[in-house]
């Protein structure tokens, strides 16, 4: 099947675009996979190809792994290896753009390589997902972070990728933060009242929210209850101080009236392929990637409702092997298709992190950097 897949398509980046024409949540998931599978059999394909690194890897790790078919049996590498290699499917004259992940001080970093139509991809994934909860029309928004994160436009890091993401559904783009990461609340005063009754979006990383826009402004909260408020990031270091996702609900609600309040989860070796939270409560993959929890000792598929590890998958990356990845993140499936949300195919939930696993996450990151200074 995959083969004849490929034949309908004269490359892998039209095989790609092709999933972005498609109802970004409204595939059951068995027709979702019949389609996904084949495709990312070629996209293994190509990469093993045109990456030599990626190739052995594959041909070490997956004997045989070209006669294998089905979702679950496209070979995976672990997100770890974009800190120890330089993965790339495309020449290096093609590489525009180079992408870092968050990381603490003396850390090794992920480095993504974007080619131009694997970027105009992501962007245009990106967008597919997040006109379901801002819809079309681009909001007055405010950034909860320093314009200072994204002094190199070339070599970005996660969190900058992020916001530069992000902004393209934003207009008149405010800072809370200044370039010593201080919030100014006078800045947010002045936001919030020349756009008074428009709808606007609000965007930061989770702890970043949490530490400079809930605590640090506790004292003066103003109402945003016309805002929308995207947020991102690990959870660990507000798991310290109790707070989980009910909690930093309650708190926007009751000091800022904000009750519109989507987390998504997302990584850099995936930028694009976000799975962003439901009426559910829950993460929800869309049509162009999904989600695979892996038992952590046999690796062999969990069923719904039994964590483990979690793999990413995405049609999404051709300049690089990122289309199927074991992260450092635990998971579970909680409902496949289910009647509680519009969304259909998968529902699941991030529970924690593989133990030993670094800090990863751009909110984690952020926060350990505070402790540190």
């Amino acid at each position: 099947m995959a083969r004849w897949l490929m034949a309908s398509y004269e490359t892998v980046s039209e095989l790609s675009d092709s999933f972005l024409e498609r109802s970004t949540y409204g595939i059951r998931q068995d027709h979702k996979e019949a389609a996904l599978a084949p495709a990312l059999h070629d996209l293994t394909r190509h990469h093993a190809g045109n990456c030599p690194d990626y190739g052995r890897m594959v041909g070490a790790a997956y004997p045989g792994w070209e006669s294998g078919s089905g979702l679950g049996a496209v070979p995976f590498i672990p997100i770890s290896m974009f800190k120890q290699r330089s993965l790339g499917s495309v020449p290096e004259s093609a590489i525009f753009k180079t992408l870092t992940s968050s990381g603490t001080t003396g850390s090794e970093v992920s480095r993504i390589l974007l080619d131009r139509p694997t970027a105009q991809r992501q962007t245009r994934a990106l967008a597919s997902v997040m006109r379901h909860i801002l819809g079309v029309e681009r909001r007055p928004m405010l950034i909860i972070d320093s314009s200072s994160i994204l002094r190199d436009r070339k070599q970005f890091s996660a969190r900058g990728a992020g916001i530069v993401g992000l902004m393209n559904f934003g207009r008149n783009h405010t800072y809370l933060l200044d370039s010593a990461f201080r919030p100014d609340a006078d800045r947010l005063e002045e936001f919030a009242t020349k756009h008074r009754g428009e709808a606007i979006f609000i965007f930061g990383f989770t702890f970043m929210v949490w530490r400079h826009l809930i605590k640090d402004l506790a004292a003066t909260p103003l109402d945003l209850s016309n805002a929308v408020l995207v947020h991102s990031g690990g959870w660990k270091k507000l798991e310290e101080e109790r707070v989980d996702n009910g909690e930093f609900r309650r708190v926007l609600a009751e000091g800022f009236g904000i009750r519109h309040v989507y987390n998504f989860y997302g990584m850099v070796e995936q930028v694009g392929g976000v799975f962003i939270e439901g009426d559910d409560g829950l993460l929800h993959p869309p049509a162009f990637g999904d989600v695979i929890v892996r038992h952590p000792r046999t690796w062999k598929e969990q069923p719904v409702g039994e964590e483990g590890v979690l793999q990413v998958v995405s049609v999404l990356p051709t300049s690089y092997p990122g289309h199927s990845v074991l992260t450092e993140d635990l998971g579970v499936v909680e409902a496949i298709d289910s009647s509680a949300t519009a969304h259909l195919g998968k529902a699941f939930r991030v529970v924690g992190r593989v133990p030993q696993a670094d800090l990863r996450g751009c909110s984690d990151t952020y926060a350990s950097m505070l402790s540190a200074a």
